[in-house]
């Protein structure tokens, strides 16, 4: 028996299957969205100041925080806490810029925005 090309080709129970399971997965709904987590709570409030001195205050705030929360363990708060004292040693000495340099410098090395 010859084939001609225009003959329709059955599918087999299992291709049917397997395609049917396909389209049912697109059409599944997507889980909610979650709502962020606070990392700091509401009632935490920011030291405030402007320049390198109000900077390294809300740095170290968000240090303590984190410490007590146990979102950082000690190593890297004592590591954190060193960095945080060499920009406040810039500052002192009158170096905004460079105070600033490591504090963000800090930030961005331990994974804290901005």
């Amino acid at each position: 028996m010859i084939r001609r090309a225009n003959t329709p080709r059955f599918l087999s129970p299992a291709l049917l299957l397997l395609a049917a399971g396909a389209l049912a997965a697109c059409n599944s709904a997507a889980p909610p969205p979650q709502a962020p987590v606070a990392a700091t709570p509401a009632a935490v409030k920011l030291p405030e100041g402007s320049g390198c001195s109000g900077a390294i205050a809300r740095y170290r705030s968000i240090q303590d925080n984190d410490l007590s929360m146990g979102h950082v363990n000690r190593s890297v708060y004592d590591q954190i806490q060193k960095e945080i004292g060499e920009a406040e040693s810039a500052c002192a000495n009158g170096d905004d810029a460079k105070a600033q340099a490591l504090v963000r410098a800090s930030k961005a090395r331990h994974g804290y925005p901005g």
